[in-house]
């Protein structure tokens, strides 16, 4: 075990994020219930180590899809007001599926919705932070996705649009504004890959990146996300510029097992692991806003 994964235990405030492709049953669209329950009984548990967690979680979109019926999907999918209209359906069925949940293990959650200009905005980020230091100093784990129904910046995401990108972008700002010691991005894919495993079976594993160049950056195509979700490793790689330069610690790590958390936490050589890199000069901000122009 290394000395960077050995130091993971004793990560004090954490960030996971979870992706629609990992919440949801692939053969139907609905979502899976016991790695929703796995996945509250692992955030849970570290509440119970007296460790700060913040959950991001995407798939509003998909559950209000799902919800509306196959015909009206397949006359609107395409359309802007449909999926926005989606994403207030789901986003109020999944924070009542994730509130009974919690309830059951004594545990309050609360919802955070996020747009670009909760972050671009002085006054707004800083009463975000606010927000999140008193959720978590009560010791409620908040739930955090982007505004959808209000915001078209994820759903656009390809198109020629200045957006703030996915939920493995956005987990990555919460971190660096909550100043997170761990994020934890949980995906379909193990890691990091030399080249995308799904098409070339040369590709490599790589297990820790010590510091983050260019060369890796490059790794990260978007042919590795899934059909579900919005983002590849693509954005992956830009999560990881914001965590490591403010100074967080992250991991890519498999969610078809959603228990990878605690064995994660306990140092375990499981996913890539990208090494802290504190950048002074690095705005958040300016890096957001440039990431799409």
């Amino acid at each position: 075990m290394s000395k960077i994964r050995e130091g993971i235990k004793d990560k004090k405030r954490i960030v996971i994020k979870i992706g629609s492709s990992s919440l949801q049953h692939k053969e139907t669209g609905d979502l899976d219930y016991i790695k929703l329950d796995v996945l509250c009984r692992e955030l849970c548990n570290l509440r119970n180590q007296g460790k700060d967690v913040i959950l991001v979680s995407s798939g509003a979109i998909a559950v209000g899809k799902k919800a509306v019926g196959a015909t009206a999907l397949k006359a609107n999918s395409k359309h802007m007001g449909f999926k926005q209209a989606c994403a207030a359906i789901g986003q109020a069925r999944l924070m009542m599926t994730y509130q009974k949940i919690f309830a059951e293990y004594n545990q309050i959650a609360a919802q955070i919705l996020m747009t670009k200009n909760t972050i671009v905005d002085d006054v707004n980020r800083e009463n975000a932070y606010n927000t999140f230091t008193e959720l978590l100093d009560m010791g409620v784990i908040p739930i955090v996705n982007e505004n959808d129904t209000v915001s078209t910046y994820e759903i656009r995401v390809g198109e020629d649009d200045v957006l703030i990108g996915d939920n493995d972008t956005l987990s990555a700002i919460v971190a660096s504004l909550v100043n997170a010691d761990l994020l934890i991005l949980l995906s379909d894919i193990d890691g990091l890959y030399t080249d995308d495993p799904r098409v070339n079976k040369e590709a490599k594993f790589i297990e820790e990146v010590e510091v983050l160049t260019d060369e890796y950056m490059h790794m990260g195509k978007e042919s590795t996300g899934s059909n579900v979700g919005t983002g590849g490793m693509n954005t992956k790689m830009q999560a990881a510029k914001i965590a490591t330069s403010c100074g967080t610690d992250m991991i890519i790590a498999n969610s078809s097992d959603i228990r990878i958390i605690h064995r994660l936490m306990d140092g375990r050589n499981l996913g890539t692991l990208f090494k802290a890199n504190k950048d002074e000069n690095f705005d958040v901000v300016e890096f957001i806003q440039n990431i799409h122009s």
